[in-house]
Parts: structure tokens; sequence; C-alpha cells
């Protein structure tokens, strides 16, 4: 009999959460994890870049508190106590996910575990040797669960040295803020850090090699995210190439080779963060002793998460799906309901609302107004700008817009994108109104309260057909 039905391979959001959705349905589950319970997210991503930039958002709101009658001398920012700040949260938040993993009985196993092929432990691939301490255990589960996550991805050419070109964990792990940052790639761990840093005083410059940043929002929010920046002094490069081997160390920083459409020039930086992605966490868990199928270095999946080895499922950044927290826990949990015999409804990944939360911030779901005409549809558009917003106006912040996309014919909504001031919590009706389908006059005939910035979605319903009140 196998010691476990389920042993989960990484103690990150989509790991954690998938341990407590099986014991809930009645499976013995264990959760190896060789570092801190809570993975990347929690201790170097999701909540310790989100503990910083709130900082700075106050930094801002102190500095600019004389509009609002709030007069404040010699205000200024103090890295040191937001990092101590930040360490405070995820210390709170790690002792969180250790008390559910003992009220939910998970058993945590501390060790970096591989995975085995078929052996005398078991007759099925997916037992689990634990190397801890010198010792090793063997767990033999049912089934696994491969959520090993991802690491920061290196610029060939220009590899992470920890003090002048650096990851997002570098960056984090700082004492002390640089005088001027380049940032390579303008996807949404670039934008956070540009915005971030802007807002604290440091010069930023961005390298995006694609035509515009956030090249997978739709085009109208790239571009208004664009202008925010550089209207706050972030400097953005787009068509941009770094020729990572003419890099130049002095004792002052970086300077780096750009050509910009065509045109080479050289930047000048403190130092150089590159966020040109993640990698999957697939090396030296054993794979190449099962039947796990990698391509284009990831790990391959069916709909219910199940990998070519029967006995194994892989969720989370290790499937290069989305590699956003909220999806890998939904795979976690689809992952276990499908062990445990159930028929889980398949992701549908279109529907996985996004979030970047620069200032302003951007959310979205579904598919870009460009997609949909690249699919074929007919394409009407909603579109309602926060400035007209009484609540936007209240907490001055009234950059950005809400837009909708929608099939003509069908009147389905086809995308809901957003930039603009808490609209990663305004995105969930996005979201779910196109889970259920709803058309846009359902959306803009909701009565949502006023003064709220969720007003902003109902008009721009309404502004699909031209029925916006406030516009």
């Amino acid at each position: 009999m196998s010691d476990w039905d389920v042993v989960v391979l990484g103690g990150g959001t989509g790991g954690y959460v998938a341990a407590i959705r099986g014991t809930q349905l009645g499976l013995r589950v264990a959760l190896v994890e060789a570092g801190k319970l809570g993975g990347t997210c929690l201790h170097l991503g999701c909540i310790p870049t989100k503990a910083l930039l709130r900082s700075a958002e106050v930094y801002v709101a102190a500095k600019n508190g004389g509009s609002f009658g709030v007069m404040a001398e010699s205000v200024r920012f103090d890295w040191g106590q937001a990092l101590a700040r930040k360490r405070q949260i995820v210390d709170q938040l790690t002792k969180g996910i250790e008390y559910l993993m003992k009220k939910h009985q998970v058993r945590v196993i501390e060790g970096y575990g591989r995975v085995m092929g078929s052996s005398i432990f078991s007759p099925t691939a997916g037992a689990v040797r634990v190397h801890r301490n010198g010792e090793e255990e063997v767990l033999t589960p049912r089934y696994t669960i491969i959520a090993t996550g991802s690491r920061p991805r290196g610029l060939p050419g220009l590899p992470f040295d920890g003090k002048r070109v650096l990851s997002s964990d570098d960056l984090l792990a700082r004492e002390t803020l640089p005088d001027s940052i380049a940032i390579i790639g303008g996807g949404a761990i670039g934008i956070e850090w540009a915005s971030l840093c802007a807002d604290v005083g440091v010069k930023v410059t961005v390298i995006e090699a694609l035509p515009r940043i956030l090249f997978h929002e739709d085009e109208d929010v790239a571009v208004e995210m664009a202008r925010a920046l550089k209207k706050r002094g972030v400097r953005v490069l787009v068509n941009a190439m770094v020729a990572a081997d003419a890099t130049d160390f002095t004792d002052d920083g970086v300077k780096l080779s750009v050509t910009v459409r065509g045109h080479a020039e050289t930047i000048t930086a403190s130092v150089v963060l590159v966020a040109i992605g993640r990698a999957a966490n697939i090396e030296d868990i054993g794979l190449e002793a099962t039947g796990v199928k990698v391509d284009r270095g990831v790990i391959v999946v069916d709909d219910r998460m199940r990998t070519d080895e029967k006995s194994i499922y892989a969720i989370g950044d290790v499937i290069g799906r989305l590699q956003l927290a909220h999806a890998a826990a939904h795979e976690g949990m689809v992952a276990m309901e499908a062990m445990a015999g159930l028929e889980p409804e398949p992701i549908r990944y279109e529907l996985v609302a996004r979030a970047t939360y620069g200032r302003p911030e951007v959310a979205s779901v579904g598919i870009t107004e460009a997609q949909a005409r690249e699919r074929g549809y007919e394409v009407k558009v909603g579109k309602f700008p926060f400035r007209a917003l009484g609540k936007a106006l209240v907490y001055g912040e009234t950059d950005g817009f809400v837009k909708l996309v929608v099939d003509a014919k069908q009147n389905d909504v086809l995308g809901v994108h957003m930039i603009g001031p808490h609209v990663t919590d305004l995105i969930a009706e996005g979201a779910l109104a196109q889970v259920v389908n709803a058309a846009p006059w359902e959306i803009g005939h909701t009565i949502h309260p006023h003064p709220t910035l969720s007003e902003a979605l109902g008009e721009a319903a309404l502004a699909v057909d031209g029925g916006a009140i406030h516009l």
C-alpha cells in the first residue's frame, strides 16, 4: 500500500493550495519543500514587490498631500523601513500557510525532492526521494504533483552577478536603492519595477525589444502605460536590442550598447535589471527517469494537468501556460480533483484575469481588440475614462480607462481591459461576466454603487452601444 495518496513536490502557491484541496477530498497528502512554504510568490514575487509598491504609492501620496489639504514637510522615502515592512508581511503570511498545513493535516517534509522512475519502491513512476541533512527518505504515493515553480531567466551574454546585473530576486535583496537603473524587458515584472523605482527617485530606463511595452496587453493599454511612465520621467525605449557582449562595466555602473530602431546608443545606469521572463525549474528533479514529456523547457500536460506518465501531474510555472499564482492555485485544484476521480472543468486560460501592479495598475481578461480582429470577429468597443468619474477625482488618480471588446454579431464580451486606479481589484467583475457569458447591456444595467471606481466598467459596457451616461 502506498504511504500517501499524493505527494506534492513544491510548496509555492500552486503546491500548497493543491495539498489543501487534496485533504478536503479525503486524500492523504504530503508536501515536499526545500525552502520556505509560499514559494516565489510569497518570498520573491507577488507579495514582497506589491508591499514595496504600496510603500512607494504612500510616499507619492504624502509628497502630493498639499492638494488634499494635508501639509507635510521633509517627506522622505526610507528603503530600509519599506524592506522591514515587506519582511513583516511575508513572515505573517508564511506563518499563515504553516497554520493551514497543520489545520488540513498536510504533512510538510523539509528537503529537496526528486521524482523516481519505477523501482523496487514503486511499480509505477512517481515515488519521491527526499534529501535533507545528508539523509534520504523515499515517499511512495499513488500520485505525484510537480509544482517546482520557476526562476528569473537570464540574458545570454549578460549573466546575473547580483551586483551590477540583477534579477528581480537580487533587486529585492538589496539594502540600498541604486541612483539609476536600466530595465531590460517591458513586461509585467519590468514595468512594476520601473514604476516603483521612478516613484522613489531612481532614474529609470526601460528597454524593450518588441514594438511596445506590455506587449501581451491590449495596445491601447500599453500606449497609456507608456504615456504615464514617461510623464513621471521614465525613459521608455521600444524596438530596442541590447548587444550583451558589448556591455562595459565601470566603477560607477554599467554601460549598455543598445540599438533603437536601427540607431546605436549607449545607456548608462548604476545597475541593470534583466526582466525578460522566467524559466521553469525542471532540472535535477528526476524527470529523465520518467515518461514525463518536456517541450521547449516546460512540462507537457493535458487539460487535467496529467503528464504522459499517468501517475505524475504538473502545475504552475513548470507547465508554462500562465505564470500567475492564481492560475497555479486553480491548476492545483483541478489536478487534485482529477486524482480523486472527479471530472473538474478544464481551465479556460483566456478567462484567467491578469494584473500588473504599476502606477497606474493594469488588469485584463479575455482577448485584445487586435486578437479579436485577427480571429475574424466583427468587433465593437466600449471605452470609458477614469477622469470622468467622481471617485477617481476624489482619489486624485484619473489616468486610464476601462475598455470592453465585444463580438458585434453575438453581442458577447470577448475581452475586458483596464488601466487606472485599483483596476486589479475591479477586474474580477469582468472575469465573472465572461464566465457567465454576460452581454454588455447586462453589465451596463447592473446598478453600480456611486461614487465608486466600479462605475467605469458599467459605463464602458453602456458605451459599447453609445449609451454611456457620463461621457
